[in-house]
């Protein structure tokens, strides 16, 4: 009994907390990068806190933390030429020799004015990127 309760507890107190600063690069089209930072909160499973970009932030919506594997969503608002777009973003990913490995795929998009839908080009909705923790 007391070496399952301590099996339990190490591998609980083992668990990389994510909660802190994390920034990177988004990698974009023609070959450029928009800077975007994170402040997360982790309190067990649940994660909260807000996604940074050029002139805005979002809050974390839908955040979890299940093993070395974290899902959040944000909505935000996204400029596609002359459109302004509602949009709702998932980011899924995990901690790769310390960095914070992410995936953002876009959910669902719909046009700020009217609410109509928006077509997403295929092969542009997923992008992978890696965050560092700032100390």
């Amino acid at each position: 009994m007391r070496l399952a309760l301590g099996l339990l507890l190490a591998g609980a107190l083992g668990a990389a907390d994510l909660s802190g600063t994390w920034i990177g690069r988004v990698p974009g089209r023609n070959n450029t990068f928009t800077d975007i930072a994170f402040q997360l909160e982790q309190s067990g499973a649940r994660l909260t806190g807000k996604v940074y970009g050029d002139y805005r932030s979002s809050p974390i919506l839908k955040g979890t933390v299940a093993g070395d594997l974290v899902t959040f969503t944000v909505a935000t608002v996204e400029q596609a030429g002359n459109e302004i777009n509602d949009s709702v973003v998932r980011f899924t990913g995990k901690l790769v020799d310390g960095e914070l490995e992410l995936s953002r795929d876009r959910e669902s998009s719909t046009r700020a004015g009217s609410g109509g839908g928006v077509q997403i080009r295929p092969g542009t909705a997923r992008v992978t990127f890696r965050l560092k923790k700032l100390m």
